[in-house]
């Protein structure tokens, strides 16, 4: 099937490595060009490398939580591609903790850049985007089941996924789609270092396995080609709905 992603271009957030840089690989494979973004300026240089150089992709060193960060961003694809097709915007797990344990000051910086760096990102590419245009928040799935161990995620990621769904009501009527993505159990640097936290990452891992039908944790591309089906226009009546990825962890229907 073609997803109709040639020539078409997108910013992508905390995506130098992840499933921020799995979507990006995968849409450039498309025909996608990208302009990928994260706090680290030499990964963020090395994965535009990795994506194809400046035919392809552009590397911006940016932080989510400054509020200059998205306009900057809306812009380098302008001045870079031509144009703006869509987003994906992922943030960087938030550390862990119980809700009842994490302090005042880890909740202020993690709902500067998980929430409210998001909310302004999407706020400021779907006020750029036309007819067509798409955005992908990648939550997790704590934004329906409380994640054990994880209290601000199963904090703030609901709330995101309410963001989405109003977002999606005001822009829809423009042609623009706004879709949650839940990834599961991805094997990302992230759950390696939520493993190794439990002091015996392998039964960490093979209790996690456990609790998901398909007994196995997934690979970042397996989640990336969710993200580019559902920003590209192969989608085009996707909108307003959170997306598990997650080998049928969540229980609910």
């Amino acid at each position: 099937m073609d997803l109709g992603l040639t020539d078409r271009v997108y910013v992508l957030t905390g995506a130098s490595r992840g499933l921020g840089l799995a979507t990006a690989q995968c849409l450039v494979a498309d025909g996608a060009r990208v302009v990928v973004s994260a706090r680290d300026a030499a990964a963020v240089t090395a994965a535009a490398t990795q994506l194809g150089g400046p035919q392809r992709a552009v590397g911006i060193a940016a932080d989510l939580a400054d509020p200059d960060t998205p306009q900057r961003l809306v812009a380098a694809a302008r001045d870079h591609f031509g144009r703006l097709d869509g987003a994906l915007v992922s943030v960087g797990g938030p550390p862990p903790g119980t809700a009842a344990t994490i302090d005042d000051a880890q909740w202020r910086a993690a709902f500067d850049t998980v929430f409210l760096g998001t909310v302004r990102a999407v706020r400021t590419v779907a006020d750029a985007l036309t007819d067509g245009g798409a955005i992908g928040l990648v939550l997790s799935t704590s934004a329906r089941a409380p994640v054990p161990g994880l209290g601000i995620s199963n904090g703030l990621r609901p709330g995101l996924a309410g963001v989405a769904k109003d977002v999606s009501d005001e822009y829809g009527p423009r042609g623009v789609r706004v879709v949650g993505l839940l990834p599961g159990r991805i094997m990302t640097d992230r759950n390696r270092e939520l493993f190794a936290a439990t002091g015996d990452p392998d039964r960490a891992r093979a209790e996690a396995e456990a609790a998901i039908p398909l007994r196995r944790i997934g690979e970042p591309a397996e989640f990336g080609r969710v993200a580019a089906f559902v920003l590209s226009p192969a989608a085009s009546y996707l909108t307003g709905v959170t997306v598990p990825v997650d080998g049928g962890a969540l229980r609910g229907l």
